[in-house]
């Protein structure tokens, strides 16, 4: 496989420093693997730290910024952070407020992240967190128990960054990025596999013809393999399974997101399917966003989330972003 890299052992150091090079608004520790807003503590301010493997950008490092992310700390190639990394971002934006973990529901970053907290409460940094487990694909998965966490993480870190930006306390700020993860779920389809840096190859076997329905963000298998399927046929089953899951009875966010090798001409004909397939199951779409978000390095395919809002949730997702990878308003 051909990857516009030098090494694979520096390709996430490679990254941060084009990320140092390129957002000066950003103060990004190569050496400690911790990207932080430059502005970072605000005063009165909760924090919000968040983090993963890398192979997921612009989640988590592309999220820093005001009305996101705080901090984030990105492990190598679909590996957990540690938790130092976890406790050097929360003392650096911590206000003394507390500070918000948003971590996705996988085992390392679980352990990892309560650990942490442990740790950074040691130091008296007050600690709270969120699990983000939308997938509605699968319930125990390579590296989960229960369900996995994928694209509500952008939800998630989204609303409750507004929240916190508005000063919200941290058991405010805690309880709306509870609230948006039990109001999302999400699904995805793989048309290749990804290939890692490491590797140099593809992480799974899927055969020329076939896709994966219901795989993970790290190419962990899903619910079936099938032929290949036209963009109708995948919206028809993705919404499927999510609206029979979540039940939606109010308007939703809907993110229509690129695994990562998934162009914008295709992207945007899928999500002309799945808002055709949600119109014929009655379901109200407030905003749509449409992009590669949350990826799996050159994973060709698609998901789809959904967040049922309300009148003060939406206001929060309106509300303005400054970030290297989502931005908007003000």
């Amino acid at each position: 496989m051909k990857m516009l890299i030098n090494v694979p052992e520096t390709v996430v150091a490679d990254a941060l420093r084009g990320l140092a090079a390129c957002h000066p608004e950003l103060i990004v520790d190569v050496d400690n693997r911790v990207i932080v807003r430059r502005d970072a503590p605000i005063e009165g301010k909760v924090g919000l730290v968040s983090g993963g493997g890398s192979g997921h950008e612009p989640l988590h490092g592309g999220f820093v910024g005001p009305g996101m992310l705080d901090a984030a700390c990105p492990g190598e190639v679909f590996t957990s952070p540690v938790p130092d990394q976890m406790v050097r971002a929360a003392a650096a934006v911590d206000s003394g407020k507390g500070v918000l973990f948003i971590v996705k529901n996988y085992t390392g970053d679980v352990l990892n992240f309560d650990m942490a907290a442990e740790l950074a409460e040691d130091e008296g940094i007050q600690i709270a967190k969120v699990l983000v487990n939308d997938d509605a694909a699968v319930t125990d998965s390579l590296y989960t128990a229960g369900r996995r966490g994928t694209g509500a993480t952008l939800f998630v870190e989204k609303i409750a960054g507004a929240a916190a930006d508005e000063g919200a306390p941290l058991e405010r700020v805690e309880s709306i990025a509870r609230r948006v993860n039990e109001l999302s779920r999400s699904f995805g389809v793989a048309l290749t596999a990804c290939s890692t840096p490491a590797k140099g190859g593809p992480t799974f076997d899927l055969p020329a013809g076939e896709l994966e329905l219901g795989v993970g963000i790290h190419g962990e298998p899903g619910r079936e393999r099938r032929a290949m399927m036209t963009s109708r046929e995948i919206a028809d089953y993705a919404v499927e399974v999510v609206v029979e899951d979540l039940r939606p009875d109010s308007p939703v966010l809907l993110l229509v997101n690129g695994m990562g090798a998934t162009p914008q001409l295709e992207l945007y004909g899928f999500a002309a399917e799945v808002h055709r397939a949600l119109g014929e199951r009655r379901v109200a779409v407030a905003r749509t966003l449409v992009g590669n978000y949350v990826t799996s390095l050159d994973m060709a395919g698609a998901s789809i989330t959904l967040c049922q809002v309300d009148e003060d949730l939406l206001r929060l997702w309106d509300a303005p972003v400054r970030t290297a990878g989502l931005r908007w308003g003000a």
